[in-house]
């Protein structure tokens, strides 16, 4: 069955649209016609422009297309989403943000605050991946995705957490630096090791973990999060089973193992820029340890 019997609304999120397009609208005139109003404000690089144009249409796909309501459906879409949310799209997010903008929001006392204090890279660390894991914990997993107002706060606490997490890794302002370029290799590695349980746990249940992927009733109230209740009241359908063509065990583990594959790429390339400015450092290299090329940061 084609999940277009949910409608235009569900599959295409055309508000969530309209509201993206006006933030990008909102934050190029900001860094543009008006960034003169900020001291020490430059003019901003073709690079964060095309990082912040991606986040947006990154965010737009994962949260806003047909592959949002296929994360409802499929539990192996639903970790795909998660792993670019929040491994993916946060770097791309810092980095697209010019360091006079980033000096203004830390001019705000209450930010500046809250920043130092989850930032630290071991808070940073625990933090994320605390909140990644019990997110993953059958009850609380169901009890998330059947609450629209729950889903909404855990998804934005856990993406901010995951900003804070990539934060000592990939911010610009030199004053902010927290870990040299060793610390970055150890970091990433921790960040590897403490995920590892939550894509354990998901890959070797021997049964299906979530209700809310396995249960009419609960799946149903899953559905809402993204379809009208007008358009679900109409439809007589049984459960996701008849959208996912995978076993629900078979689908779980999928989404498990991409979870962990495309963690481990996206750590890999960013701990290759680390190691190989660090080790450039070492000879006698630049005295700044940047994970990224010098091109993206201009």
């Amino acid at each position: 069955m084609s999940i277009d019997i949910f409608g235009f609304r569900a599959l295409w999120s055309p508000y969530f649209f309209v509201a993206l397009v006006l933030i990008t609208f909102a934050y190029f005139m900001l860094v543009t016609k008006y960034r003169n109003k900020f001291a020490g404000s430059e003019s901003i690089s073709r690079k964060q422009s095309l990082l912040f144009v991606t986040f947006m249409i990154l965010l737009y796909v994962i949260k806003g297309s047909p592959i949002d309501l296929l994360g409802h459906i499929m539990f192996s879409v639903h970790m795909v989403q998660m792993a670019i949310l929040y491994l993916i799209m946060p770097p791309l997010l810092i980095l697209s943000i010019p360091n006079w903008l980033w000096s203004q929001l830390f001019s705000v006392s209450l930010i500046d605050r809250v920043f130092k204090a989850f930032t630290k890279p071991l808070i940073a660390l625990v933090v994320f991946n605390l909140m990644f894991s019990f997110y993953h914990l059958p009850l609380i997993f169901d009890f998330i995705k059947t609450d629209m107002w729950m889903h909404a706060l855990y998804t934005v606490v856990l993406f901010l957490t995951a900003i804070f997490m990539w934060f000592p890794l990939v911010n610009q302002l030199p004053e902010k630096e927290s870990l040299s370029g060793l610390q970055k290799v150890g970091y990433i590695f921790g960040n590897g090791i403490l995920l590892t349980p939550a894509c354990a746990l998901i890959i070797f249940a021997s049964n299906p973990l979530y209700d809310t992927f396995t249960d009419a009733t609960a799946w149903a109230q899953a559905m809402e999060l993204c379809v009208p209740a007008s358009a679900l009241s109409g439809l007589e359908i049984s459960g996701p089973e008849l959208f996912n063509g995978m076993p629900p065990l078979e689908d779980q583990r999928t989404g498990g193992v991409l979870m962990k594959i495309i963690q481990e790429i996206v750590y890999g390339i960013v701990l290759g820029y680390v190691f190989f400015a660090w080790y450039r450092k070492e000879g006698g290299g630049p005295d700044k340890i940047d994970p990224l090329p010098a091109d993206i940061k201009q």
